[in-house]
């Protein structure tokens, strides 16, 4: 058993990676025997001490990603600033601190509200805990050039605030607060999070592989993020959704335009490479579909397409770039092939289905067919996701198959 831990607490990226495949499971597995309740007569939705579709946004926001992100982040900070290693204890303890308040979140959600607050309180410490630790390597480390970390240090600060919002909202029950954390969760963390990531990472993979490429990372596309994200999030607070393709349409146009440059055709030549292609494409059509709402709202006083733009770009874009960079960090990182075998590449394109089926439950098709596409894109993630966590698993747990440390 020591040798065990031994192993799976020595990188960051195994332990953490490691709480966010149980998590991928535990999560949906949940959510899809709540759906089943709602929409077939198998039994009763599960009785929990805030609305399940509340709850549901939180696990999937700040308890399941925060263990692919501080995994990712911890493996490549020091390597992108050339700094220190984050030190062991920090790595354990921001897991521990995780793990424990999921747990709480759990319990605390079918039991007691007192519960849950306090998970929701020690989740705020481990995600502060987990960039405290992080700053310490970006203050710490030699190189001068820290574009990216300085966006993402203050992305996960904004992070951190927004699960504390989570927090005051349990205890004052001002929705003001929720509304923040799940704005601000979606504009001013998710999307500009991984969207810095690729930024730095996407070109850097494809010319690893592709000849005769030319990187293509411009200045101007972060400030402009940085610029939309904002504008977005100040209209959705506003209620001034008609509005937000102000902000939406040159976003849109700067993914697209990536996309194309970063060599998206030519990235299918090696399907590990394509995986992260595809993932940042579905942040363009997710903005596709904001704009076709937003305008269609202008004019018409209508939502037409309910929330399928949210869900294109939480399952769409950001659960399979999850998918990408996590398969590719634990497969590199275990010693072997950075190739995508058939589960892999099968199991990703099942995010986009699952993104597709989604997307559907909001649309008039549903109602035409009879088709419950919002359960069954819930019962496909519980099968295939958990397929893939149980394939990767082992990869956290067990020494690199090339005989190196780490």
């Amino acid at each position: 058993m020591l040798l065990k831990w031994n192993t799976l607490s020595a990188a960051p990226h195994r332990l953490l990676f490691f709480g966010g495949l149980l998590q991928l499971i535990i999560t949906i597995s949940w959510w899809s025997i709540e759906l089943a309740g709602r929409y077939t007569d198998m039994w009763s939705p599960l009785s929990t001490v805030i609305p399940s579709t509340w709850a549901h946004a939180i696990l999937m926001l700040y308890g399941l990603f925060p263990f692919f992100i501080y995994g990712f982040l911890m493996t490549t900070y020091p390597r992108w600033m050339r700094g220190k290693e984050v030190p062991y204890h920090r790595y354990v303890i921001t897991f521990s601190l995780l793990m424990i308040a999921v747990t709480l979140i759990y319990i605390g959600l079918f039991s007691n509200l007192i519960l849950l607050e306090a998970g929701i309180f020690l989740l705020f410490i481990g995600w502060s805990f987990g960039f405290y630790s992080l700053l310490q390597v970006y203050f710490q480390a030699p190189t001068r050039d820290k574009y990216y970390e300085t966006i993402l240090n203050i992305i996960l600060l904004i992070t951190c605030l927004n699960v504390l919002a989570v927090f005051i909202w349990l205890i004052s029950e001002q929705p003001f607060y929720l509304n923040i954390a799940f704005i601000s969760g979606i504009w001013l963390y998710s999307i500009p999070l991984l969207v810095t990531v690729c930024h730095r990472m996407i070109p850097f993979f494809t010319s690893n592989v592709l000849l005769i490429y030319q990187i293509v990372q411009p200045k101007w596309s972060l400030p402009l993020l940085g610029i939309c994200v904002i504008g977005h999030s100040v209209l959705e607070l506003q209620n001034q959704l008609a509005w937000r393709f102000i902000f939406d349409i040159p976003l849109m146009l700067m993914v697209f335009h990536h996309s194309y440059y970063w060599g998206f055709t030519r990235s299918f030549s090696n399907r590990l490479l394509a995986v992260l292609h595809v993932a940042f494409l579905w942040l363009g059509i997710a903005l596709l579909l904001y704009n076709i709402q937003s305008i269609t709202l202008l004019f018409s006083q209508q939502l037409i397409l309910g929330k399928a733009p949210l869900h294109a770009v939480t399952i769409g874009f950001v659960t399979s770039l999850v998918i990408g960079m996590a398969s590719r960090v634990m497969r590199g990182h275990s010693g072997r092939p950075l190739i995508a075998d058939n589960l892999t590449w099968l199991c990703f394109w099942s995010v986009s289905v699952i993104a597709l089926f989604r997307i559907s439950a909001e649309l008039p098709i549903s109602y035409f067919f009879g088709i419950q596409f919002n359960l069954l894109s819930s019962l496909m993630w519980l099968i295939f996701l958990s397929l893939w966590s149980i394939f990767y698993l082992p990869m956290t747990t067990q020494p690199r198959v090339d005989g190196r440390p780490g």
